[in-house]
């Protein structure tokens, strides 16, 4: 396996340009896209989720888009595995891998690997989870900020897997969550990654994230959603609380009206930027943060120095 041929990287939050950058390099690059996203990985989730179009797609092959149904686990470990493999496939076929998404323990496991996490309670997680349907996630994230600050604020205040998680970790061990994750990986990288940022300016991505909800709703994100619920997929899975598919389920359940859905998906959707923005500050050379020009342009370069395929 080729682990020494630099591998590109674009990553950036959400609605930053990653996917414009990747196909206006297609037209003069034999690229191919290993999505880095957790939530395009799921089958029949295509608006919300903001996967490139099939026009898009027929331009631009796009890897590790639609692999598990809604229902099926996917994690930053499986998706290392398959990237990896996915890798070697297209070098071999002569052209070049760029791993272009905003979930940056995806992208720190393919790059770095992920050391094994602590053991978890049953018993310690059925307690929280009783805890949680009595007071609601929001509760034990505010446990989880006074124990660690730093995992609150890149986890969403609703995302019950990953807090009660956090809490497991911190009780069972007594070390900050923030602090583990720190020491995930190997002191070698197991990739030389070339990275860009595309890190926008805070009120530019926030109006673009309010517009692309309103064009999400257009486009038909009501109706995916009761497709999806048609389909016989629980509103209480993971893959159907996060962002979009939470507040339209509120709406459909009317408990909401459509506006006031509009309108928390796109404040949601800014607060998960801003946590994406967060972690990468902690996580990413500061010399790699620009505007999707410069990632065009910054990228343009090192393929044109000729980045051998394989």
């Amino acid at each position: 396996m080729d682990r020494k041929t630099p591998l590109i990287v674009i990553t950036g939050p959400t609605c930053s340009g990653k996917t414009g950058v990747a196909l206006q390099l297609a037209r003069d690059y034999p690229i191919e896209v290993v999505s880095a996203d957790s939530m395009q990985v799921y089958r029949h989730m295509d608006i919300a989720t903001a996967k490139p179009s099939p026009a898009e797609l027929a331009r631009l092959p796009h890897h590790l888009i639609d692999v598990v149904d809604p229902d099926e686990e996917f994690n930053a470990g499986m998706f290392s595995t398959r990237a990896s493999r996915v890798i070697e496939e297209v070098r071999s076929r002569g052209k070049v891998p760029v791993i272009v998404g905003g979930t940056g323990l995806y992208i720190k496991a393919l790059v770095y690997g992920l050391s094994p996490a602590p053991r978890g309670s049953a018993r310690l997680r059925s307690c929280l989870k009783s805890m949680a349907d009595k007071a609601g996630s929001p509760s034990l994230w505010r446990m989880l900020d006074r124990l660690d600050r730093e995992t609150a604020k890149i986890t969403n205040e609703n995302d019950r897997v990953r807090i009660i998680r956090a809490l497991e970790i911190a009780f069972l061990t007594g070390v900050k969550p923030s602090v583990i994750h720190r020491g995930h990986g190997f002191s070698k990288p197991l990739y030389e990654a070339r990275l860009v940022c595309i890190m926008p300016q805070r009120e530019r991505l926030y109006a673009d994230i309010d517009e692309r909800v309103i064009r999400m709703v257009d486009s038909g994100l009501i109706e995916e959603t009761e497709k999806l619920f048609a389909m016989g997929y629980d509103p209480d899975l993971r893959s159907m609380q996060t962002l979009a598919y939470r507040h339209v389920l509120e709406f459909l359940a009317s408990r909401i009206d459509l506006e006031r859905a509009i309108s928390l998906i796109q404040r949601d959707t800014r607060r998960y930027a801003k946590r994406q923005m967060t972690w990468m500050r902690s996580h990413h050379d500061p010399g790699s943060f620009c505007s999707a020009g410069d990632a065009l342009k910054t990228v343009s370069g090192w393929l044109d120095e000729g980045l051998p395929s394989h």
